[in-house]
């Protein structure tokens, strides 16, 4: 018996990997985050299995619900939104698995910044630009921030930021971030991304919170750099005509030449 923990994307029913669809098709047990993963996602699970809600539960009574499929030699699906590298709650349970001595797997899902990239139709890392993306978010009653994971230290370095959890903190987001990058910086909120009702709200800094003012809550990532602008950056060499690569050597003195690697 294994948990397998699959990441069952950001909405869209249609963005769950094969991966984890298989798994759900195979375990007699599903429990699922019925706040943020589609009912649609379920439709995978086979007849007769049992579907449990965790939104309503402790962490404690989730464990409980593992532990009776486990003393029953019962696989358990865990879904959660998104992927569950960030944001998931999985590691606390995590925790909790190796302590029972549980086995699990971990399958990815696709991310909410991913899925929010793409509904914009940019890249998050341009050229002369930005090339880093800071996954972050603020304080908040669930969680407090460290010390040194502050919106001003990230926005010193010029990456592009894409805030979880803050759609309730934007003025003070806007506020800690304006200094380092300007009112003018181009921001996207991007408001359940892929699920039928997205929405999506584009600005600068200096005119995002009256253009959102308090229309959206709760599932909304906020995005913000300059490469959100989708220009005035370079090109890479990777494509160049110029550009000495293993795949397109540019003379026979080339270190690539004759290379079948």
């Amino acid at each position: 018996m294994s948990v397998h923990f699959v990441g069952a994307g950001p909405g869209a029913p249609d963005l769950l990997t094969l991966r984890g669809r298989d798994i759900i098709a195979a375990c007699p047990v599903c429990l699922y985050a019925g706040s943020l993963v589609p009912e649609a996602v379920l439709e995978h699970c086979p007849d007769g299995a049992r579907i449990v809600n965790t939104a309503p539960l402790s962490l404690d009574q989730i464990m409980a619900v593992i532990a009776d499929a486990h003393d029953k030699g019962q696989d358990v699906a865990r879904l959660h939104s998104g992927d569950l590298s960030v944001y998931s709650a999985m590691g606390e349970q995590l925790r909790r698995l190796r302590e029972m001595g549980i086995p699990y797997t971990v399958t990815p899902g696709v991310p909410a910044f991913a899925a929010a990239a793409a509904a914009l139709g940019t890249e998050l890392t341009l050229p002369g630009l930005a090339q880093s993306v800071v996954l972050t978010r603020t304080p908040g009653r669930a969680s407090a921030m460290p010390e040194g994971e502050t919106l001003a230290n990230f926005a010193a370095t010029g990456a592009t930021l894409c805030i979880h959890l803050s759609i309730h903190n934007l003025e003070r987001t806007v506020a800690d971030l304006t200094p380092a990058y300007g009112a003018g910086c181009p921001v996207a909120v991007v408001w359940r991304a892929t699920w039928p009702e997205q929405r999506i709200v584009r600005g600068t800094l200096g005119d995002i919170g009256g253009l959102v003012a308090g229309s959206m809550e709760r599932t909304a990532l906020i995005l913000v750099g300059p490469a959100l602008a989708g220009e005035g950056f370079e090109e890479s060499c990777l494509y160049a005509v110029d550009y000495d690569r293993r795949f397109r050597p540019q003379s026979a003195d080339s270190v690539y030449a004759g290379s079948k690697e």
